[in-house]
C-alpha cells in the first residue's frame, strides 16, 4: 500500500511529508480494511503534525476523514461487507487516511450517502460527528422540547460550523445566529440556513443589542475558546449551555456561570474511539443518520474545494489553507 507520512529528518531536523510503500495491514476483529477513494483535511491534521517535532516522535500517517470501499472485514464484523461504500473519521490513536488503505473500527463507520460521490462524502464525517455530538450529546438539545430556541454558532463558515448550522436548523429546529467575518463567508452561512449572521471581528455584544436579539439559549464555540469565554459567559441565557471544541491555554472562572445556572461542556469527537467507550457504535448510527439527511435533501455536503490527487504537494497546500484561517467549508483530496 501507499501512504504519505509526516516525520522529522535526523539530518535536517525539519519535518516533511514523504510518500512510502508498506504492506497492506492485516484485518481482524471488528476492523474493516478500506480502499480509500477520497480524504478531507481538518485542523486536527496540522495540530497533530505540529506535535511531531523531533526524530524521536517517529512518523505518522495523518488524516481523519475518508470515503472509500470496504475491501475486507475482520472475523467479528457484522455491520459491513466487502464492496460497501463507506465514510468515516477514524481514530486519532491509529494511522490516518493519507494512504491507499486504512484499518478502521466498524463501530465508527457509516454507509455513504447514496446521492454523493466519494469526494462530497469525504467532506462530511469528522465535522458531522462533531456537530451532532455537540448539539445532541453534549448540549443535549431535544428537538421535541427545544424547537424555536436560539443558538449562537461562533465560527459558522468553517467545516464544523457549516454542518452545525444545518443540523441546528433542520434537525433541532432552532433559531440560528452564526458568526462570520467576510461577505463570502456570511453568504455561505445564510445559504446553509442561518437566520442571522453577525461579524465576530466586531463587538458581538453591540450587535446583539443592535439587532435586538434575545440571549442565546445555547452557544457553540468553534473558534478560540480563550478569546470568547468571557463574552459567552455574559451572553448565554439563564439555564443555558455553552459547548466548545477548541482546547484552552488558560483556566476559566466558572463562577461567571453560577448565577445563571448555566453550563459549559467540551466536545472532542475522538473521545469514543480513544477510550473505546461502550457506546462508540453511536458514531456509526450518527453517520448513517447524516447519510439519510443528505439523501433526503435536508442537509448538503460542505465540500468547497477539491484537489484531484492525494500528493505531498496538495497535502501541503491544503494544510496551508487551513492554517491561514480563510477556508470556507471543506477541502477534499481525491486519490
Amino acid at each position: 500500500m501507499e501512504a504519505i507520512v509526516y516525520k522529522v529528518d535526523t539530518d535536517e531536523m525539519a519535518g516533511r511529508f514523504t510518500r512510502m510503500e508498506s504492506q497492506v495491514p492485516k484485518v481482524e476483529g471488528h476492523d474493516l480494511l478500506v480502499k480509500i477513494q477520497a480524504i478531507s483535511v481538518n485542523p486536527v491534521d496540522y495540530k497533530v503534525r505540529q506535535r511531531i517535532s523531533t526524530p524521536e516522535d517517529g512518523s505518522k500517517v495523518l488524516g481523519w476523514d475518508a470515503a472509500g470501499i470496504v475491501e475486507s472485514v475482520g472475523d467479528r464484523v457484522s455491520l459491513f461487507k466487502p464492496g460497501d461504500r463507506v465514510f468515516y473519521a477514524g481514530d486519532i490513536a491509529r494511522n490516518g487516511s493519507y494512504a491507499s488503505h486504512q484499518l478502521v473500527d466498524e463501530y465508527i463507520v457509516g454507509l455513504m450517502p447514496e446521492s454523493l460521490d466519494f469526494a462530497a462524502a469525504a467532506a462530511l464525517p469528522l465535522t458531522s460527528i462533531t456537530a451532532w455530538e455537540a448539539l445532541f450529546d453534549r448540549i443535549k438539545i431535544n428537538p421535541d422540547v427545544d424547537a424555536g430556541k436560539q443558538i449562537l454558532i461562533i465560527g459558522g463558515a468553517g467545516g464544523v460550523g457549516s454542518i452545525a448550522i444545518q443540523l441546528a436548523k433542520q434537525v433541532a429546529r432552532l433559531n440560528v445566529i452564526a458568526t462570520a467575518s467576510r461577505e463570502e463567508s456570511r453568504q455561505w452561512c445564510l445559504s446553509l440556513g442561518a437566520d442571522k449572521v453577525i461579524n465576530h471581528n466586531e463587538d458581538i455584544r453591540h450587535q446583539y443589542k443592535h439587532y435586538d436579539l434575545s440571549a442565546p439559549d445555547y452557544i457553540l464555540c468553534l473558534n478560540d475558546t480563550d478569546s470568547y469565554f468571557e463574552l459567552m459567559s455574559e451572553l448565554v441565557a439563564p439555564q443555558g449551555m455553552i459547548c466548545s471544541i477548541v482546547e484552552s491555554r488558560q483556566s476559566y472562572n466558572m463562577d461567571k456561570l453560577k448565577s445563571k445556572s448555566a453550563g459549559f461542556v467540551w466536545e472532542f469527537m475522538f473521545t469514543r474511539s480513544m477510550y473505546q467507550t461502550a457506546d462508540r457504535i453511536k458514531q456509526h448510527e450518527m453517520l448513517n443518520k447524516i447519510a439519510e439527511l443528505v439523501d433526503s435533501g435536508k442537509i448538503t455536503s460542505t465540500l468547497n474545494k477539491t484537489y484531484s490527487q492525494l500528493s505531498v504537494e496538495n497535502i501541503i497546500a491544503a494544510h496551508n489553507q487551513l492554517e491561514d484561517g480563510s477556508c470556507i467549508g471543506k477541502i477534499v483530496l481525491v486519490r
